[in-house]
């Protein structure tokens, strides 16, 4: 997993603030810490993982072509205005995902490939969106974001926790990391303030601290402490003034507070209400740089919800709520292809919101890398010996869309492959992740 190196180098502390001191002859500090440094001028890239639960329909997934002439399968047709900035990617599986029983162990290691746990524990691997959000938490307010629009099942299904196909996000091995089911909660996530005034100066917040420790050093680390002090609040002055001023200094997120209400207590009743208020919370946390990692589940694997807002083609004049999605997934009909539309709309909602954002050059579409998964290609055939993958988003010009990437009948066609491509386009380097020790060149 990965390692961040910490050098004992001392640090100037206050309310909320923590700030590094330059080297001094009078103290034992030495070297810097390690860890990506982000040029000031550049938005960040930010990653956002999708998922909906039992695969799609067996014969309209697929995609073939390149850029915006890319043909697609029905199922992906609400995202053919996209289809310049889609990668389609055919052929990666999880092996450990194929031991053991459907459903469960097919959906826990979803996003870390590790072996799961049966007879009702609970193990599997850190998934790679928490290995980033070790990087870019310090970063932000919120390390990751983990929201879900379906609860999860503590059930046991064929001697394995269902826990595993209700999450696919996980802190460590043994810890799923919580899911957000409330619209309202997770906009108390991101913007609840528990911190010193916003306008308060980082120098002043650690004043206290620095005059503590001018004391104890020499007369020439004193000199130097001060100048170090004094290019902060110049920096600072410059800031505060260019703000005033209009100009840009820097990255800058696109909002500095929220541009949408709070939104009301519980879960909304409507499933396209509320998969879409939990779309605009997210994009919101990308837009005020609040976070810069999340993942949506959509709903479970072995899904109990249904879809009374689409019209069914099975029984005109009603909806598709006469059976879940779980059993739904197992006819391969009309109705079942309309609730995998659905999904990819609410995809698309998201690509579109992204994209209607402008950070500097870019969009914050450009600056982001989405992935859409499912736990199997079919829930008809519950088949994973493939894994349907599409990524959108230009990961701040490290992703090329417009193309079919094909797999199938290689050797080395671990999904953790594409893990480790990804996390390397937001400067994470890892030896090995999963069971995958190579990246996929082509991504």
């Amino acid at each position: 997993m990965l390692k961040q190196h910490r050098s004992r180098r001392l640090f100037l502390r206050g309310m909320g603030v923590s700030m590094a001191l330059p080297w001094l002859e009078s103290l034992t500090v030495w070297g810097e810490e390690s860890g990506r440094k982000e040029p000031a001028s550049e938005a960040p890239v930010r990653l956002c993982v999708t998922f909906s639960g039992n695969g799609f329909h067996s014969q309209e997934w697929w995609a073939k072509g390149e850029g915006s002439s890319m043909e697609l399968g029905r199922v992906l047709t609400p995202l053919s205005e996209f289809r310049d900035r889609m990668l389609f990617v055919r052929g990666l599986y999880h092996e450990q995902a194929r031991k053991g029983n459907i459903h469960s162990s097919q959906t826990g290691n979803m996003l870390s490939g590790a072996p799961i746990a049966s007879g009702g524990e609970i193990r599997s691997g850190t998934s790679f969106d928490q290995v980033l959000a070790q990087t870019y938490g310090r970063s932000t307010k919120v390390p990751s974001l983990v929201l879900a629009c379906e609860q999860s099942n503590p059930s046991v299904h064929k001697n394995y926790s269902m826990l595993y196909s209700s999450h696919i996000s996980w802190s460590s091995p043994t810890t799923p990391t919580p899911l957000e089911l409330y619209p309202s909660l997770a906009f108390d996530r991101l913007f609840k303030d528990e911190s010193s005034p916003e306008d308060r100066s980082v120098l002043d917040a650690v004043l206290t601290d620095a005059q503590d420790l001018r004391r104890r050093l020499s007369t020439s680390d004193q000199r130097k402490l001060d100048e170090y002090l004094d290019s902060v609040r110049e920096v600072e002055q410059r800031i505060e003034n260019a703000g005033k001023e209009g100009q840009l200094q820097g990255w800058r997120p696109t909002l500095e507070k929220p541009n949408q209400p709070r939104p009301a207590e519980g879960i909304p009743q409507n499933i396209s209400e509320h998969m879409r208020l939990m779309i605009d919370i997210l994009v919101l946390g990308f837009q005020t740089d609040t976070t810069r990692i999340s993942t949506l589940k959509l709903n479970n694997d072995h899904s109990a919800l249904r879809f009374p807002n689409i019209d069914s083609v099975q029984q005109p004049g009603h909806g598709i709520d006469y059976m879940i999605h779980h059993l739904l997934s197992h006819s391969d009909g009309e109705d079942w292809l309309k609730v995998n539309q659905f999904f990819m709309e609410q995809l698309a909602y998201l690509a579109r919101k992204l994209d209607s954002i402008q950070e500097g050059p870019r969009t914050l579409l450009d600056n982001t890398m989405i992935m859409h998964c499912s736990s199997m290609m079919a829930g008809a055939r519950h088949d994973n010996d493939q894994l349907p993958v599409i990524l959108l988003g230009g990961a701040g010009g490290r992703l090329q869309g417009g193309r079919v990437l094909d797999y199938s009948g290689q050797s080395e066609r671990q999904l953790c492959r594409l893990f480790l491509s990804m996390m390397e386009k937001m400067e994470v380097q890892l030896p090995a992740f999963g069971d995958a020790s190579s990246k996929l060149a082509e991504v």
